[in-house]
């Protein structure tokens, strides 16, 4: 067993470090470093390759996972990319005296492309696509692996992708990424490459409640690959913590057969022909609530969702009644609107609940340059050119720059981030919103007079809706759920059409006791229950 100057079984190195170094070059770099237990146990998949001589590490850092490999087998030929000198040179420091490592200095997705190799383990560096070199960067995968990708597509599924193009005859792969890929738009492209390689084995995606990586939010899983024709098949895994690693282990002892474990999750297992590569994957890892209820269909049939007004800039565009004196602006080039998520409290939003923020000097107006030739308003456009914000990434593309997008009022809303479940509120000041909701529009049909739109958010206030729209959620760390415009556009729904005229006023008489006992902070909860039961008995 190798000796690193005593540092081998545990992240003593990584936590050294991240005392010395800055978060804010951390996050330049993006470095979050590996769990021991996890760099173990990823260590393990790649030593099952009994061929194993030549190892890449694509994201050196400190070499958690080289560690993890040396301390069951010494003579491997171990290869290291990093782009940042700060953690080279401690890295170097760690393992000057092994020779058999050699570490480079260089950016791997442009480096490399020739070789091939035994196994490679990695945590890429997990970037937003407008966070790195993005369109040269899709230019040599495309040009190397033959495959177009997205232009939003993740940093961190790309180094993947190359490194299942450099797996040797048997070789084996084994990368602890975001689970974000595999619910997004831009990882369709990405699970369509997966597929077509034949080198996925195991997802193993680690639950939301926890968070593996520190100061970063988001929920990682575990991608195990290897070429060989050994199956045909496809293993998900949902686990809830770092322990329940340990329960799983025998997935690498027993690879390709199955061990007991695997037999009784085979409903977990997919031959590559059953995989889709246009829905959601967490459909093959996490329990469907929508599969409990018939008669569904997208919540597009009833409503369009888009997002909020995006500004460019919040600190610019947002005014109070102080700011408004300040700068001499009038109230009629002041767009009103709800700039905070938490400043609507409850699930109705009346025009009270206006007057008082304004009251209390909070941020409820919109900057909107109606008429530019106004002397004040003409000052506070020509202070944001002076400032540059006309140069930010989304004013820059406006004409003219302080122009707001233009967004009717929407009659509901809807949180785009939680913990505890949707949050849906009915605009009844009929203002606009920020970012921090999205804006949904019911559609006025044959089938949906308007006295519908309040039948639509009596069925959006219950559980049943809820918990059937987190099937097509996206997950972040610590529990935290996203949903996206689309995400709720083309999540399921009861088809509120089928009920009858009699249930259909039972629920809107019971929505409106629940807006009258919410308005007079009263708790209504269990007259939403009641709408749930009449849904779950009619729908169920």
């Amino acid at each position: 067993m190798i000796e690193l100057k005593g540092y081998i079984t545990d992240n003593s190195i990584e936590n050294q470090y991240s005392k010395s170094i800055s978060i804010e070059h951390r996050k330049k770099f993006a470095q979050f470093f590996t769990p021991f237990s996890i760099a173990d146990f990823m260590a393990k998949w790649i030593l099952g390759n009994e061929n194993l001589n030549a190892v890449l590490e694509p994201a050196f850092g400190l070499g958690v996972f080289s560690r993890a490999i040396l301390n069951y087998k010494e003579n491997i030929d171990i290869k290291g990319f990093e782009v940042d000198k700060t953690i080279f040179e401690k890295a170097k420091q760690q393992f000057d005296e092994i020779e058999n490592v050699n570490l480079l200095l260089q950016d791997y997705m442009y480096n490399d492309w020739e070789n091939k190799y035994d196994g490679i383990i990695c945590n890429p560096p997990y970037f937003k696509f407008h966070d790195y070199d993005n369109k040269n960067i899709l230019k040599e995968i495309e040009t190397n692996l033959k495959c177009k990708l997205n232009g939003f597509t993740n940093l961190y599924t790309l180094f993947l992708l190359k490194s299942i193009h450099q797996l040797k005859p048997n070789g084996r792969c084994a990368y602890i990424i975001p689970s974000e890929f595999l619910n997004s738009d831009y990882g369709k492209l990405v699970k369509t490459y997966l597929i077509k390689s034949k080198a996925l084995r195991h997802i193993i995606v680690i639950g939301f409640e926890e968070n593996v990586f520190d100061d970063a939010l988001t929920t990682a899983s575990i991608v195990l690959c290897a070429n060989d024709n050994l199956t045909q098949n496809v293993h998900f895994h949902n686990i809830q913590s770092l322990e329940d690693l340990t329960k799983i282990e025998d997935i690498i002892v027993n690879y390709p057969n199955f061990s007991e474990t695997e037999q009784r999750n085979a409903a977990r297992t997919y031959n590559f022909s059953e995989l889709n590569p246009e829905i959601k994957w967490k459909a093959y890892y996490q329990k469907q609530n929508g599969i409990k209820f018939k008669n569904l269909v997208p919540f597009s049939t009833y409503a369009k969702v888009v997002r909020g007004i995006a500004t460019g800039s919040n600190e610019y565009f947002t005014f109070n009644l102080s700011k408004a004196k300040a700068y001499n602006i009038e109230e009629q080039y002041l767009l009103p609107c709800i700039c905070s998520a938490k400043d609507a409290r409850t699930s109705f939003f009346a025009i009270q609940d206006f007057e008082e923020l304004k009251k209390n000097d909070k941020l409820v107006f919109l900057f909107n340059a109606l008429n530019p030739n106004d002397k004040n308003v003409n000052s506070y456009i020509q202070k944001g050119e002076i400032e540059g914000v006309n140069q930010r990434f989304l004013t820059a593309s406006r004409t003219p720059w302080y122009a707001l997008e233009n967004r009717q009022p929407a009659p509901i809303w809807v949180s785009v981030f939680n913990r505890t479940g949707l949050r849906f509120i009915r605009n009844e000041a009929n203002i606009a919103n920020l970012t921090s909701y999205h804006c949904i529009y019911p559609k006025q049909t044959s089938l949906f007079s308007e006295i519908h739109i309040d039948l639509l958010f009596a069925y959006l206030l219950t559980d049943t809706a809820k918990q059937i729209f987190e099937d097509n959620s996206r997950q972040y760390g610590n529990g935290l759920q996203k949903f996206e415009p689309n995400d709720l556009n083309k999540g399921m729904m009861l088809n509120l059409g089928l009920l009858e005229a009699q249930t259909q006023n039972k629920i809107l008489d019971l929505y409106n006791e629940y807006r009258f006992m919410t308005i007079n902070n009263q708790n209504g909860e269990k007259i939403i229950s009641k709408i749930d039961q009449i849904l779950t008995e009619k729908y169920s």
